[in-house]
């Protein structure tokens, strides 16, 4: 290799590492969007929660937003059904009776909502209480407020 052949290859190594920084600087990660609930509602060491604060959608005393929930350890019986490591949850909480319902949820292999999802059944006329205490009554104070 000539003294030419060997300034060629460093420029376009200079090229390609240019443009890998560009790249990795200016890239947002998928999980760019879930915002973590206070620590005082989490669960140290088993999970974290997250909302997408982009998803809340209000209509009337109705709220709903997505939840993430990213575990720690994989999720599930070991034998006859897949183990996953993340959970999105759609809910939609009546800011007037106290009370949510679940309206789709999917399981993900993968951590923060990655690799093979599976769809999860809800029977979405079923409301149920918000538990005081619970990451349900933390979400339901951030979007309906305090009483």
């Amino acid at each position: 290799m000539g003294l030419d052949d060997s300034h060629r290859l460093c420029g376009r190594l200079r090229l390609l590492l240019l443009i890998f920084l560009f790249i990795a600087l200016n890239a947002r990660p998928l999980y760019a969007a879930w915002v973590a609930l206070d620590q005082h509602y989490q669960s140290p060491g088993l999970q974290t929660v997250y909302i997408d604060p982009d998803s809340i959608c209000r209509d009337g005393s109705f709220v709903t937003l997505w939840q993430l929930t990213d575990y720690q350890w994989k999720q599930g019986n070991i034998i006859g059904s897949r183990r996953v490591f993340s959970t999105k949850t759609r809910k939609q909480f009546d800011c007037l009776n106290h009370r949510l319902r679940l309206l789709s949820y999917t399981d993900y292999l993968g951590h923060m909502g990655t690799l093979r999802p599976a769809d999860g059944y809800v029977d979405q006329d079923v409301w149920i209480p918000v538990r005081p205490g619970s990451i349900d009554q933390a979400l339901y104070d951030g979007v309906c407020g305090k009483p």
